[in-house]
């Protein structure tokens, strides 16, 4: 049972690891908005996010395990102590070096998401202004009763020809 956490730990790592590196290629994508890459990327991370949702669920399921064989083992105990009741001092160094491998990726891949997360906000609003000056719209100085900027769009058409 402890074999199993080891590994699927480690799966976990590594899936958190190219989640990553998928990550700092959306980034760049999204800087050249490049949206073909940014599609392909995205079915990608959406792999990755299932892979990383089923192995999610081995671990807790295999941790729900092995706490009923251990009564002192219970879903408040950190995962540092649980760790610490390995059989064996070697099992107990891997749990917690791949602990901390699985801490530092996912920490990682966050950063990661929260950045790509501002230039896809940004790259929209780029091409929301693009569209309004297109269309011929405004921003008025104020904002709406929701928080949201007033647009006004001037008529180019005269109806009446």
């Amino acid at each position: 049972m402890w074999q199993n956490l080891i590994e699927t730990l480690d799966k976990l790592g590594e899936v958190y690891d190219r989640l990553a590196t998928l990550g700092e290629k959306k980034r760049s994508a999204l800087v050249v908005i490049d949206m073909k890459e940014l599609s392909n990327l995205l079915d990608a991370e959406q792999l990755l996010a299932a892979k990383i949702q089923k192995l999610e669920q081995r671990r807790v399921e295999i941790l729900k395990n092995l706490s009923k064989s251990d009564k002192t083992l219970n879903e408040t105990t950190s995962a540092k102590d649980f760790y610490r009741k390995a059989p064996t001092l070697a099992a107990e160094k891997k749990l917690l070096q791949l602990h901390e491998r699985l801490s530092k990726n996912v920490d990682k891949a966050l950063t990661i998401r929260n950045n790509n997360q501002v230039l896809a906000q940004c790259a929209l609003d780029a091409v929301q202004g693009q569209l309004n000056r297109l269309s011929g719209a405004a921003v008025e100085p104020t904002y709406s009763g929701k928080g949201a900027g007033v647009v006004t769009h001037q008529k180019n058409f005269d109806f009446k020809a």
